[in-house]
């Protein structure tokens, strides 16, 4: 099943990404064929299945071209998608923050995306309730608004001061 997916930055093609998955081969494999900084890179990343832990069926799992370890999540860096220990030194971009940043941010984060938290609520096929019960992320999203609505412009201005 062959596919491509194309990305841009304002309407301008940055980038693209042809995708050819077979299942039915003698080993089940998905084909990446792009081009990483005008160098062209094409190879296989085969799958793996390992039966339900519900004993139901099989679960596929990709496996790793280097370190021919299963995963689930493929993570690029450097031009390859890989498991994640195929890399060295890498860090999410939180890891890479202070802790004095990272705390800002949280304490901030519920005054800034109040207007999300809000649109997630009034879309169409969101339930509040489920048999009479609040559901837990109504809940959830309900408590982030909260935490919000407590922060006055003044603490959100002076936190950014700091």
């Amino acid at each position: 099943m062959p596919g491509k997916v194309h990305w841009s930055i304002d309407g301008v093609e940055t980038g693209s990404i042809s995708i050819r998955v077979d299942t039915m081969a003698a080993r089940p494999f998905i084909e990446l064929d792009y081009n990483f900084r005008d160098e062209p890179r094409n190879y296989r990343i085969y799958f793996a299945s390992v039966p339900s832990n519900l004993g139901k069926g099989k679960v596929l799992y990709f496996l790793c071209p280097q370190t021919n370890k299963l995963c689930r999540k493929l993570y690029s860096v450097g031009g390859y998608f890989l498991h994640r220990e195929a890399f060295n030194g890498c860090m999410y971009e939180s890891q890479t923050q202070s802790k004095k940043n990272r705390y800002i941010l949280s304490m901030v984060e519920p005054f800034v995306k109040q207007s999300e938290y809000r649109s997630e609520i009034y879309k169409k096929h969101f339930k509040k309730y489920y048999a009479g019960k609040p559901t837990k992320r109504y809940l959830k999203i309900l408590a982030e608004i909260e935490k919000g609505e407590r922060i006055t412009l003044e603490q959100y201005t002076n936190f950014l001061m700091v």
